[in-house]
């Protein structure tokens, strides 16, 4: 007997994730039923599965899983993109959402044109300068700006966490850097305890940062909000840009902005829903969570 849950499908500038709200429908194997749903048609070319839970600490809790069933850390596309989910099915009528991450309590701001979501803001951390290696997981933000030798060439590089790792290396011409070369190299840099994903920037103007990005364990793939703002911090923090600027990548343009108000990153980009259905999956993925 084979059992039927709802799914979304959406998109956001660096990411294209399956979501699945488990505040009507109970899952588990959840490892599993991450690995069944990319190998599907719904999940090919998706970053993984995203779970909508119930929360205690905040409106909504969000849980992430890669394809090959591992549990992740936060995006923030993701994040993003649940505030524009729970509205847009009717989970909630705020337009201030908080949800739990693995990063932290991120908060979400909607902005709705003739009642739906137009755009979407959220706050995903604040950034702090401490000169310490980033780890996979952490409640606070870590720093750092070091130059780092891959190959016999020179990167300066930052790198900050905010919920996921990412490391910037700010070179003077992006159509010339070899990503397939350079990419694994700073994935695996010793100088951190887990793989990253790589952000190679160029900088523009003081408005505007060009980035490519590596994806650790894929390969080039658009960046996503976080490597975005991580691009932002690291030329905010060493002086290489202002504390509003568009970051250009794959695609398209996010907006950041470093607020002085509360000291915090905001991000703007889109985000959209593709598909909305159904999914059959075998009855152990059902149940009790």
């Amino acid at each position: 007997m084979n059992n039927r849950i709802h799914f979304t499908k959406m998109q956001a500038y660096g990411n294209d994730y399956v979501y699945i709200e488990t505040l009507t429908q109970e899952l588990t194997n959840l490892g599993k039923l991450a690995q069944f749903v990319s190998k599907r048609h719904f999940g090919i070319c998706s970053d993984g599965m995203i779970l909508i839970c119930p929360s205690d600490t905040a409106d909504f809790r969000m849980r992430v899983f890669n394809p090959d069933g591992t549990e992740a850390e936060m995006c923030g596309n993701a994040v993003r993109s649940v505030g524009m989910f729970v509205f847009e099915k009717g989970f909630t009528d705020k337009t201030e959402i908080t949800v739990e991450t693995l990063g932290g309590i991120k908060k979400i701001h909607l902005e709705l044109t003739k009642g739906r979501v137009s755009n979407i803001t959220a706050n995903i951390g604040e950034p702090i300068l401490e000169a310490s290696k980033v780890p996979a997981v952490t409640k606070s933000e870590r720093f750092i700006d070091k130059t780092v030798v891959l190959d016999g060439r020179k990167f300066c590089t930052t790198a900050i966490s905010l919920g996921n790792p990412h490391c910037v290396s700010f070179i003077d011409d992006l159509d010339v850097i070899d990503l397939e070369k350079y990419g694994p190299l700073m994935e695996n840099n010793a100088l951190f305890p887990n793989r990253i994903n790589a952000e190679f920037c160029q900088v523009i103007d003081r408005n505007h940062l060009r980035l490519r990005t590596w994806e650790r364990g894929t390969g080039e793939t658009l960046a996503c909000a976080t490597g975005c703002a991580t691009c932002a911090v690291g030329g905010i923090l060493t002086g290489r840009c202002d504390r509003k600027v568009q970051v250009e990548q794959i695609g398209g343009i996010t907006e950041t902005e470093w607020s002085s108000h509360d000291n915090c990153i905001y991000i703007t980009a889109p985000s959209k829903i593709v598909f909305d259905g159904e999914l059959y999956v075998p009855e152990d993925f059902t149940g009790e969570s």
